[in-house]
C-alpha cells in the first residue's frame, strides 16, 4: 500500500491553511495600525506660517499660549469687542491656521462678539503634532482659559465650529455646557465622509469612532444653530442635515449657498442675518452696530 507523503497528509494541508490565515491576520492588522496611524495626516493640512494678524485688521488682541492637560503648547488668538454681548470659542478647520480665518473672526466682532480662536496642535506657532485625540484636549485648554484665566461665565459664551472644527466643538460638547453651539459646514461622523458607502463600516473602524457628532448630537442640551449649503463640495449637505436630524434640544438650521470654503462670503447677508438673529434670542441685541 503506497504511502501518503507529509506534505500531502490532511494535517500538513490544515498546517498550511492555519498559516495562510495568520498571515493574511497579520496583513489586515498591518494595514489597520497603519491607516489609522496615517490618519491624522489624511485628515489634516497643517500650516506652521502665520500670513496676517488682527492687528493688521485694526482689531486689539491677545496673543495667548495655553497649555494642554497632556503638557502641550496651544497658540491662539483673543480679539475682545468693545462691549461684547458675548464671547464666541472658534474652532478652525482642517487646514491652514488661525490667521487665514480674519474673514469669519472679523465678522463676529462686528456681530459684538469677542472672539477665542485657537490652533490645534500641529498648527501654526502650537506645539505638538497634528492629533485627532489630542484636539479634544486643545479645545479642553481653551474652555479652561476662557472660563478660568479670564473669568467668563459659560452663560456668556457660544461655541463655534466649521468643518472638521464643528466635530472638535462636538467633542466639548460632552464635556461642557455653554450658552449656545453653532455648526457650519460639518458632518455627522469622520467615517461618513467616505464616498463610497460599502466602505464606510471598515473606515468606522479604522476611525475607532473618532469625530462621531451624530452620537454626540443625540444628547445635545443647549440651543444649536446649523449652517450648512447644498453647493459644499467638500463636506456632502447630507451629512450636514443628518447631523442637524440627530441633534436633541432646541435646533435651528440655516441654509446658505456657494462652496465649502466661500459659501459663508458668498452668502453674506443671509449668512449675518441668520447669526444675528440666533445670536439675539441667547444673548440678546448687539450693543455696537453692524459693520458694513
Amino acid at each position: 500500500m503506497k504511502k501518503i507523503s507529509n506534505e500531502r497528509s490532511p494535517a500538513a494541508a490544515g498546517r498550511r491553511t492555519r498559516l495562510g490565515f495568520m498571515l493574511l491576520g497579520m496583513l489586515a492588522a498591518l494595514l489597520f495600525f497603519g491607516v489609522r496611524h496615517l490618519l491624522p495626516r489624511i485628515v489634516f493640512i497643517p500650516s506652521r506660517n502665520i500670513v496676517t494678524t488682527p492687528g493688521d485688521y485694526g482689531l486689539p488682541f491677545d496673543d495667548v499660549m495655553i497649555t494642554t492637560s497632556d503638557g502641550v503648547s496651544i497658540n491662539g488668538w483673543f480679539v475682545p469687542a468693545p462691549e461684547a454681548r458675548g464671547t464666541l470659542l472658534f474652532f478652525h478647520g482642517n487646514a491652514g491656521n488661525i490667521s487665514h480665518r480674519m474673514d469669519s473672526i472679523e465678522i463676529f466682532h462686528n456681530l459684538g462678539l469677542s472672539v477665542f480662536i485657537i490652533d490645534y496642535r500641529g498648527f501654526g506657532r502650537s506645539g505638538g503634532s497634528c492629533s485627532i485625540s489630542g484636539t479634544t484636549e486643545d479645545a479642553a485648554a481653551a474652555w479652561r482659559y476662557l472660563t478660568g484665566e479670564r473669568g467668563i461665565s459659560p452663560e456668556d459664551i457660544v461655541v463655534f465650529g466649521r468643518s472638521i472644527g464643528g466635530a472638535v466643538a462636538m467633542q466639548l460638547m460632552a464635556r461642557v455646557k455653554p450658552r449656545a453651539l453653532i455648526l457650519e459646514s460639518t458632518f455627522s461622523s469622520l467615517a461618513e465622509m467616505i464616498r463610497v458607502p460599502f466602505l464606510v463600516p471598515l473606515a468606522r473602524l479604522i476611525a475607532g469612532g473618532a469625530f462621531d457628532s451624530a452620537q454626540i448630537a443625540s444628547k445635545l442640551t443647549v440651543p444649536t444653530l446649523f449652517i450648512h449649503s447644498p453647493d459644499d463640495e467638500i463636506v456632502p449637505y447630507r451629512l450636514g442635515r443628518r447631523l442637524y436630524e440627530s441633534a436633541a434640544g432646541e435646533k435651528t438650521f440655516a441654509e446658505i449657498h456657494g462652496g465649502h470654503n466661500d459659501g459663508f462670503l458668498k452668502s453674506i447677508d443671509i449668512y449675518r442675518a441668520a447669526l444675528d438673529e440666533f445670536l439675539r434670542e441667547r444673548l440678546g441685541e448687539a450693543k455696537r452696530a453692524e459693520a458694513d
